[in-house]
């Protein structure tokens, strides 16, 4: 299959909705970690058995057969803003086909904390049903990258070629993803929230602050007139990382 061919992609709704859930429900069988819509576990060897199935069903085999470059895999659990991510050499241009090498890389904390959080999931204008449905939009948000940087040697998800590609291929109708995050889950389970006054207690002493960054855990600034760190008041304050059920409000 040419490039020419790859570039022309394009399906009807009822074309992509069909795709789709036959990649899911072929998907579904082959993986040894995810047999039902809700993502629990998953490995590198997963997203290559999805990876496989996109290629068949929508790419007619174009990478299995005609790409020759090289493609890899990988799982994050230390993304916290992006789903996805596709990596690669900032020389594209001047590598031959042979020399292109891509990774695939999937934030999939987010879909382990799919539930956590009781609203619609809306990911690139689609209100998914569950996780794996999330993940697979996501992973095809990320094929549209691979596919663009490989025929353009640049990809970006702003501008009109991308938005068009993702359209016509998979349906998508924006580019961002609505999916719970650290922030909004510790706000849901703590009542906690960035910029809030907080106290703590450190062997035996109070301390009171306030929230400077939420991630696993709650960074704390602490007025420290010996502290490192300083505000543009010329405050100086010092950093404590405490667990959010120690945190009183």
């Amino acid at each position: 299959m040419r490039t020419e061919n790859i570039k022309g992609l394009k399906y009807s709704s009822s074309e992509i909705n069909k795709k789709r859930d036959l990649v899911r429900n072929r998907f579904i069988i082959e993986s040894k970690n995810v047999k039902t819509g809700n993502i629990q576990n998953m490995s590198k060897v997963d997203l290559k058995i999805l990876f496989d199935l996109y290629d068949k069903e929508f790419f007619n085999d174009y990478f299995s057969k005609s790409f020759k470059g090289s493609l890899t895999f990988s799982l994050s659990t230390r993304m916290t803003s992006s789903a996805g991510k596709t990596i690669y050499s900032r020389k594209l241009k001047l590598l031959r086909e042979a020399e292109e090498t891509y990774e695939i890389r999937m934030g999939i904390k987010f879909f382990y904390q799919y539930y956590k959080v009781d609203r619609e999931k809306i990911v690139s204008g689609i209100n998914t049903k569950d996780s794996l449905e999330a993940f697979q939009i996501v992973f095809e948000h990320e094929l549209c990258h691979l596919i663009e940087l490989h025929l353009y040697k640049e990809s970006s998800c702003k501008k009109i070629r991308f938005k068009t590609m993702v359209n016509v291929m998979f349906g998508h109708t924006d580019v961002y993803h609505q999916l719970p995050n650290q922030k909004e889950i510790v706000s849901k389970e703590y009542g906690l929230a960035i910029g809030q006054k907080v106290s703590f207690i450190n062997e035996g002493t109070k301390y009171n602050g306030f929230i400077y960054k939420i991630n696993k855990r709650a960074t704390v600034m602490v007025k420290d007139s010996k502290g490192t760190y300083r505000d543009g008041n010329g405050n100086a304050y010092s950093k404590w990382y405490v667990q959010f059920g120690q945190l009183n409000i």
